[in-house]
């Protein structure tokens, strides 16, 4: 079998006051036979020097398949032409094996400044598809090459932002100076390999996703390039939120172990974190900022995120324990009070919550609550009784969610979990993306008791989302374990995604 197969190539040479560069860019659709691969397209230009440049994944095609991409950008010096025209293949090298699309051991050719070429069967076919809708960007530019022999008298994109609640539909032109307008370049519209392109600009404003299908008609009937019937999507950013109990400063190597979970939320890209067992040498009470464990995760982060802490009590009989919320987006405001009848700092059952409502672009408003609250014979259900109150006194029409993330000492197939289960405010969103059968069940109709269905279940640790919340969890995993960057705590980390609704 091949498994690798060119999907399109573009040749152009723009011309400007900086001088001139060629761009050559290629993409390549993969079988997915194995994780570890190699991709590499393999050129030349008029000079007949050989080169070999890697390409890179992109994205999941409906079919299974995957698209890499490459881009070679050459510019013009008094010691180096551009390439010209080009000839090239594409090798794929997984599991020991080797695959080339070399166009049956010709390779292919390829003009200066031909424009776009696809090796398709299809009549059109959409490109430069990008899964992500990148913030800041008001405008979708849909470009589609269309076979110029169908004598095609209409494009159009048919889209939406809202799941086709509603839709629009916006006409496609085709300039033969396209390629002028779009990088300097002299090719032609439609080129000699008989495709042409069509744009359309989508004004997608300030939303978040964007899925489209693109539509020609000619003289020869209507075509579709609908994705292989899944439509094309484009959507902003995920929401990340992490929760972790820092175990009060207890850890060996513990300055390593902040720089660790610093690493983590950058290289996780993680949002929102919540913080539990944050310590700060006591000091008679007056504390130590400097020592503030949640200030020093921060302070290690290459951009510093807006930083929320408060403490609840005396923790080791040495730091003000407490929590924190760290983000990425500014605060609209912040909060603070005891959940618990006891607001003795020297009193380990006095719990403290943190508040803060967070505006994350594209999203809206969300509230966010970081939680350590007593085990259910010290306290639990009544902290957890006030925290709800305090919850739903802030819910308004406007926010985008309701998140209360942390250590709630309470076992996942205990009754206590069953009590806030059947209170119906609060649900586990990473139960939700884990176990979506069993998440199902627990937060259906019938409530089933979770002491049975969630039995071994030992997490303590949760993100609940409040019912009247606009968001959907989409992924979530289990961090600081021994397999996922290794332990920095008594506590995993629980990580999970969101998406608007």
């Amino acid at each position: 079998m091949q498994h690798v197969k060119t999907a399109y190539v573009e040749n152009v040479i723009s011309r400007s006051a900086d001088g001139i560069v060629q761009d050559l860019r290629f993409a390549v659709r993969i079988d997915n036979i194995a994780f570890e691969k190699v991709v590499e397209i393999q050129w030349c230009g008029e000079d007949g020097d050989w080169h070999i440049n890697p390409a890179t994944f992109h994205h999941m095609l409906p079919s299974g398949q995957e698209l890499w991409t490459a881009h070679i950008h050459c510019a013009l010096t008094p010691e180096q032409g551009v390439p010209g025209n080009i000839r090239f293949a594409v090798r794929l090298e997984a599991q020991g094996l080797t695959f080339w699309d070399s166009n049956h051991g010709h390779n292919y050719s390829v003009d200066a400044d031909a424009g776009a070429v696809v090796y398709s069967q299809e009549w059109l076919q959409h490109l430069h598809h990008d899964p992500v809708l990148h913030g800041g960007k008001s405008t979708l530019d849909i470009d589609t090459a269309v076979r110029a022999s169908v004598d095609a008298h209409a494009v159009r994109v048919h889209w939406t932002t809202d799941h086709w609640k509603t839709s629009t539909i916006t006409p496609a032109t085709r300039a033969v100076d396209h390629w002028a307008k779009t990088c300097r370049a002299a090719a032609r519209n439609p080129n000699r390999y008989d495709w042409e392109i069509w744009r359309a600009p989508l004004p997608v404003e300030q939303a978040y996703r964007i899925e489209y299908a693109i539509e020609c008609q000619s003289r020869q009937g209507a075509f579709w390039d609908d994705n292989q019937g899944s439509n094309y999507r484009s959507s902003r950013g995920t929401l990340r939120v992490l929760t972790l109990n820092l175990h009060c400063n207890q850890e060996k190597d513990q300055a390593k172990k902040l720089k660790k979970i610093a690493r983590v939320i950058e290289q996780d890209e993680i949002d929102i974190v919540c913080l539990q067992e944050v310590a700060e040498d006591w000091n008679d009470g007056k504390g130590d900022w400097a020592t503030n464990t949640a200030h020093i995760i921060n302070q290690h982060l290459s951009m510093p995120y807006h930083l929320h802490t408060d403490f609840s009590h005396r923790g080791f009989d040495q730091y003000r324990e407490g929590l924190a919320i760290l983000s990425r987006h500014e605060f609209s405001f912040t909060d603070s009070g005891y959940v618990s009848e006891s607001t003795d700092i020297f009193d380990i059952h006095a719990r403290r919550v943190l508040m803060a409502q967070i505006f994350v672009p594209y999203y809206g408003p969300i509230n966010v609550f970081s939680a350590h609250l007593s085990w259910p014979e010290d306290g639990f259900s009544q902290q957890f009784e006030r925290l709800s109150e305090w919850v739903n006194n802030r819910q308004e029409p406007h926010l985008a969610a309701t998140l209360i993330c942390g250590d709630f000492n309470i076992r996942a197939d205990s009754a206590a979990y069953a009590a806030v289960v059947q209170a119906g405010d609060f649900q586990d969103q990473y139960l939700k993306v884990q176990r979506p059968d069993l998440y199902g069940q627990i937060f259906g109709i019938k409530k089933p008791a979770p002491e049975k269905t969630l039995h071994g279940d030992g997490r303590i640790d949760f993100i609940w989302m409040h019912r009247q919340s606009n968001l959907n969890a989409l992924a979530g995993r289990e961090l600081f374990t021994k397999e996922t960057y290794g332990r920095v705590s008594d506590h995993s980390g629980y990580m999970v995604e969101f998406e608007p609704l």
